[in-house]
């Protein structure tokens, strides 16, 4: 059993993902041990112009420019992509997509449904890959791996990865999910955070720890007290102390007409993560 089939999307428009972010979702992907497909975008921009526009300012020659630059990115980090999967010995395969600029998401979405996980890197603050994780997250129907870049650290060993256990369906999803990981992995700790929820009692991860001996993987069980505090400090100050090398957790969400609202720990992950996330809902 393996995540033998695995979709890493490129930024290329307005801050393309850096060449050594790439080399960190490489990294990642061997640690899963499938292969890897990138999937670099070029946005299409649509104007809608008139003539005094045109002669003030020439919007038309200025998408044209700025969807040449998005397709240069995408050249230039799907060919470092393919030498450095090479190099690394890794299965490994390239496209270069056009999209219109304001579905992006939705289209790494749809491609991820046929996917084992997409990985979704976090580059820079303006590249818009925060929309594109929840997307994947919440309408592919596949798990997603988000990462920031300078979290991942180096070697292809999987060592420590944490599962965030609550009892909810969504825990179990991330879990069932995240078995092929699991099972690669040295060591598997299921993170209980108790006082933070009621659902979350004492004793909860030995149901858990149970099923993944089913499977071969031995888990240990972290209880850790939230002491009433919000959850995201206390996720913080755990992942700093046990430095895994993955955090696996259910995402939580539900829509309010067209704005999604995420859960407490979802947002928190999705907002600033210190360590690789796999994510499902």
């Amino acid at each position: 059993m393996a995540l033998a089939d695995i979709l890493l999307h490129i930024d290329s428009y307005p801050d393309p993902t850096p060449l050594e972010t790439v080399d960190e979702a490489l990294t990642l992907a061997a640690r899963l041990g499938g292969k890897v497909t990138a999937l670099a975008l070029q946005v299409a921009i649509p104007v809608k112009s008139n003539l005094l526009a045109e002669q003030l300012v020439g919007l038309t020659a200025l998408a044209a420019e700025e969807e040449a630059r998005s397709l240069e990115a995408c050249r230039t980090r799907t060919e470092h992509f393919s030498k450095a999967a090479a190099q690394a010995g890794l299965a490994a395969d390239a496209v270069i997509e056009r999209v219109h600029i304001h579905e992006l998401a939705e289209h790494v979405a749809r491609r991820a449904r046929t996917r084992d996980v997409c990985i979704v890197p976090l580059a820079g603050k303006y590249d818009g890959q925060g929309e594109v994780a929840q997307r994947v997250i919440f309408s592919s129907g596949r798990p997603a791996l988000v990462f920031k870049s300078g979290t991942v650290g180096k070697g292809d060993e999987l060592g420590t990865v944490v599962v965030a256990w609550d009892g909810s369906r969504f825990a179990a999803r991330a879990m069932a999910d995240a078995l092929p990981i699991l099972v690669r992995a040295k060591q598997v700790r299921i993170l209980t955070i108790v006082n933070e929820k009621p659902s979350a009692t004492s004793g909860l991860g030995a149901e858990a720890v149970r099923h993944l001996a089913t499977h071969g993987v031995k888990a240990v069980v972290d209880e850790v007290d939230a002491k009433g505090h919000a959850i995201g400090p206390v996720l913080d100050r755990y992942l700093e102390e046990k430095s895994p090398d993955l955090f696996v957790m259910g995402a939580y969400g539900h829509s309010r007409l067209r704005e999604l609202i995420l859960g407490g720990a979802t947002e928190r992950m999705l907002h600033d993560p210190t360590v690789p996330i796999f994510l499902s809902h």
